[in-house]
């Protein structure tokens, strides 16, 4: 590492509007009060975060750069400009953790390159909280992010998770846009095993925090409403 750089803290969030130093420790609340210098989804969202966290803080004192979808590269190798000039810098996930499920991981593998010491800080990860809590193999697993829209795409994916459970015993767990949660839970019920599990972890840290593993055949059964609410799909077939 080179010591005249500063650290590239990775600083997670909450994974819904829950009271921040509910679910985070100490730890984040010190480092966002030393660091200015920040890499971010959404600024609006992350200053919200930053003010919830520290409210004494300085907003005008803070100097964000935005990660996204519209991010041009030529922008983001400037985004490590403050680290080279010895100032520490925070990248804040939108939810969760940096670098998973997150475009961070670009400024991540940035650091890495320019020999830039990488601090991840303890937080909340909607995927290992439900890996957790599933009661599915935590020694072997794979995240699929989110599968085909594609009707004939998203059956061929979910026999293909399927089948590598299955032979790997690995638990494969997967995404959906919110608002198409339902229509997940429908297709697994149609398309899969009657007793390969599933576990459905919704709103977690939440007060309406959801989390329940059963088999297709007995989530037939079961009437709930997932529409809009954040979740994490998991498969095992035994």
């Amino acid at each position: 590492m080179n010591n005249t750089y500063g650290k590239l803290y990775l600083i997670p969030t909450r994974l819904g509007d829950n009271p921040p130093l509910e679910v985070l420790p100490i730890s984040v609340k010190k480092i966002i009060e030393m660091v200015d210098d920040y890499i971010v989804e959404n600024q609006k969202t992350a200053r919200h975060f930053i003010k919830r966290v520290s409210p004494r803080k300085s907003q005008p004192s803070l100097n964000i750069n935005v990660l996204n979808k519209y991010t041009e590269d030529f922008e983001i190798s400037n985004f490590l400009d403050a680290c080279k000039a010895g100032k520490p810098m925070g990248l804040l996930s939108e939810a969760g953790c940096p670098g998973i499920a997150d475009p961070g991981a670009e400024i991540v593998k940035l650091a890495h390159q320019n020999n830039i010491q990488v601090v991840p800080l303890v937080g909340p990860s909607s995927i290992i909280l439900a890996l957790m809590s599933s009661g599915m193999n935590g020694q072997n697993f794979a995240f699929n992010g989110y599968l085909p829209i594609d009707k004939a795409e998203r059956k061929s994916a979910l026999k293909r998770l399927e089948k590598l459970s299955f032979e790997q015993n690995q638990t494969q767990l997967f995404i959906e846009t919110p608002y198409r949660n339902n229509k997940m839970l429908e297709d697994i019920c149609s398309l899969l095993h009657q007793n390969t599990r599933i576990c459905i972890a919704c709103d977690i840290t939440l007060p309406t925090e959801y989390i329940k593993t059963q088999t297709v055949n007995e989530w037939k059964k079961t009437k709930i409403d997932l529409h809009k609410r954040p979740s994490i799909f998991a498969i095992h077939k035994d």
